[in-house]
């Protein structure tokens, strides 16, 4: 309608019809803003970029990105009429709560088509897309009429309301309702990365009629379950930055004297510095108007003046309020910061550097229940979940455990656990001295000790037994790919490279038994009557679903990693959650460069990672087990609450017990490998290791058969239409 698109070009673009592209005038008036201000605080971003920024291109802030913006937003101008990009931009933008488009967030937060909004409605919505978070109507409903009176005064301005309209929609008050079919309150899901994911998932299939077929899309994500993980990933990462040294303020501007006195001036001056630096979650921005090592006032409005005097939380800033701290880590008058509230306090804290993702499914059919795929949505659509391959570290051990039980390996197989150094011609590329965790070894240790205490050397012997390229045959089975798992010996300790949600989906193997199921995210899909015109046919494990490891195999680890998280590495796990059915493994790469918590319960699982994107040490003492488990417990506490506990498996034929110790039957006591790397290696042992002895046996190996396929795709739901 003709008010949306007036309200639309009034708040983004009021010379849209005008200008090639860039608004050069706009790009004048900005930079003489900064100028007179110091700072960037003002930017002159067309519709136009923002089309190319948006929906074309990476949310790196790049001189590269910003040079290819330009070169695209002409490209654009060239190849579409202004009335076609206008039409891009009003239905692909996203305007908070799962609302990708000016008509889906009518629906969203007036429960209207957007043939009857009113000019006070449109220009509500009009004012979201400048900051989704920040002027939201639901969330932040105060900043949010701001910027429609802002909107209003600029659609009358400009001639597209009348004077009499102008005040009409002034006065009129916005009420919220959400659509038909929308739960009460439901507004408040964090489900930014399932909504970007489900749009490109049928993007693929619609292309740009998926904004213009009204096409209703309901996923697998539980609300309850989303909500659960989007706080746990945001308390993990913010525990994190607690820990590290204060780095400074946000950016430091020169705040006129008595600004603060003008109302008017300061809420002007604070546009200015929310445009560039805006709330994120809970995380709000604020201005410092004052500060000294007892007292820091900040604003955020020329009504909402806060002062700090909590001793605890000026503490933890105490460096940057001294005199003698460096310029760029001072706060001061002018200092732009973040803050939270922390209990009865504020507390100030930095912008989080790092990042973390977080994914839970079903194991027994793939659905997802939640996803999370960074801290803030807003600052970057990058999903870690599906797009951020990492080096999984010993979160891959479980999966060379396996394998090894279908060599002839047992939990009660003795492995050496003393260091020793491989030649380049064992390693696929240079001699390495691979080390345990602290440099701690022991004489000797189980498979089941070796995996409870996440031993290295154990790991590496027990791949060296089995073979670099057995095992990497077999992690497909899992659904890692085969060229991204290096069939060397690193292998063991997590060279490969893996996302998060393949890991969950490996782990869902031990949780159902054994069968391999396929994540998925989308449900079903309604046209605009209701009709249901796509439905997801999950395969069940024990169904259809095709089994990947031998059942004593899964029923053997999912024994062996329940007493991980009961007397190993992920033993408080157990604790925190009261539980007797968790298992679980943990895992820190090389330098804690990447930090991870797997785990599960028969109906659920769920893996967490944390680091940064430009992958750098956390800290030497930073590890899966201390930043990663506690946003999967966290999200396990919430989830699980008042959810009975399930009963293990029973054990599958073909097992024997002896001494307490599980045997497959092919391998009983005497004829399984009972040692590795150890000076009295038996025949078989000896025979697989290839270390210290020879090799001259006529044992033959009995091998499982093989079961399972290689997927060699990166994930993405199979539309069936």
């Amino acid at each position: 309608p003709d008010v949306m698109k007036s309200a639309v070009l009034a708040a983004e673009d009021d010379r849209f019809y005008q200008h090639g592209g860039i608004d050069w005038t706009g790009v004048v008036r900005a930079g003489l803003t900064n100028l007179i201000n110091m700072s960037k605080t003002q930017g002159a971003s067309t519709i136009t970029m923002q089309v190319a920024r948006n929906f074309y291109l990476s949310s790196e802030k790049t001189y590269s990105r910003k040079f290819y913006e330009l070169l695209l937003t002409f490209k654009i101008e060239s190849e579409l009429t202004k009335d076609q990009i206008l039409e891009l931009y009003m239905n692909q933008i996203y305007l908070g709560h799962r609302a990708y488009g000016f008509a889906a967030a009518s629906r969203t937060y007036f429960g209207k088509p957007l043939a009857e909004v009113t000019p006070a409605e449109a220009a509500m919505l009009a004012g979201i897309p400048k900051a989704p978070s920040r002027f939201n109507p639901i969330s932040n409903r105060p900043r949010a009429e701001l910027r429609q009176r802002y909107v209003l005064g600029r659609m009358q301005s400009l001639g597209y309301l009348t004077e009499p309209e102008y005040k009409q929609a002034m006065a009129q008050p916005i009420i919220m309702k959400s659509a038909e079919g929308t739960p009460a309150g439901g507004y408040a899901i964090h489900g930014e990365y399932v909504a970007e994911l489900a749009r490109q998932l049928l993007y693929n299939v619609y292309q740009d009629n998926v904004y213009s077929r009204g096409i209703n899309i309901y996923t697998t994500v539980q609300s309850k379950d989303q909500e659960a993980a989007y706080r746990a990933v945001r308390e993990g990462v913010l525990e994190y930055t607690r820990r590290a040294p204060y780095p400074g303020p946000e950016e430091q501007l020169d705040l006129p004297p008595g600004t603060e006195n003008n109302p008017a001036a300061l809420d002007e001056f604070l546009d200015g510095v929310f445009d560039k630096f805006s709330d994120s979650g809970d995380l709000l921005t604020a201005l410092v108007l004052s500060a000294s090592p007892t007292e820091v006032k900040l604003a955020r409005s020329s009504r909402e003046i806060i002062t700090v005097t909590d001793k605890k939380v000026l503490g933890v800033v105490a460096r940057a309020l001294n005199d003698k701290a460096k310029p760029e880590q001072r706060i001061k008058r002018g200092s732009v910061v973040y803050i939270r509230k922390f209990g009865d306090n504020w507390e100030i804290i930095n912008l989080p550097a790092v990042q973390a993702a977080f994914v839970a499914l079903s194991p027994q059919d793939g659905a997802i229940r939640a996803m999370v795929g960074g801290f803030d949505f807003y600052r970057g659509n990058f999903n870690r979940v599906t797009q951020a391959w990492r080096q999984p570290g010993s979160n891959i051990k479980p999966f060379i455990y396996a394998a090894s039980l279908e060599r002839g390996l047992t939990p009660a197989t003795q492995i050496s656990d003393q260091p020793f150094e491989l030649t380049a011609a064992q390693t696929g590329s240079k001699a390495w001295n691979p080390k345990n965790y602290g440099n701690q070894y022991e004489p000797m240790l189980t498979l089941r000790q070796g995996l409870y205490k996440s031993k290295n050397m154990v790991s590496i012997r027990i791949l060296q037994a089995i073979g670099p390229q057995y095992a990497q045959d077999y992690l497909t089975r899992f659904g890692f790919d085969k060229a991204r798992q290096p069939a060397v010996l690193p292998l063991a300790l997590g060279a490969g490279s893996v996302t998060p949600l393949q890991l969950a989906g490996a782990f869902s193997v031990f949780a159902n038994g054994g069968y391999r199921v396929t994540p998925y995210l989308i449900d079903r899909v309604t046209d605009s009557s209701g009709k249901v015109i796509m439905q997801s046919k999950p395969v069940v494990a024990g169904d259809a679903a095709a089994r990947a490891i031998d059942p004593r195999t899964a029923w053997v680890m999912d024994d062996i990693l329940r007493g991980v998280a009961t007397y190993g590495t992920a033993a408080r796990a157990r604790v925190l959650l009261k539980r007797n059915d968790i298992a679980g493994k943990t895992g820190t790469t090389n330098e804690s460069v990447d930090a991870w918590f797997s785990g599960y319960t028969p109906n659920l699982v769920a893996t967490a990672w944390l680091g940064f994107d430009q992958p750098k040490s956390l800290g030497s003492r930073e590890t899966g087990g201390g930043v990663a488990m506690p946003i999967w417990v966290d999200y396990m506490q919430d989830v699980l609450k008042g959810v009975p506990e399930e009963k293990p498996r029973p054990r599958p034929d073909g097992l024997i017990v002896e001494n307490g110790e599980f045997y497959f039957s092919e391998f009983p006591p005497g004829q399984a490998v009972a040692r590795l790397g150890l000076a009295e290696a038996d025949t078989l042992g000896e025979f697989l290791n290839g270390l210290n002895g020879s090799s001259n046996q006529d044992t033959k190996i009995k091998v499982a058969p093989g079961v399972g396929t290689q997927n060699a795709a990166p994930w993405s739901q199979k539309i069936p239409f």
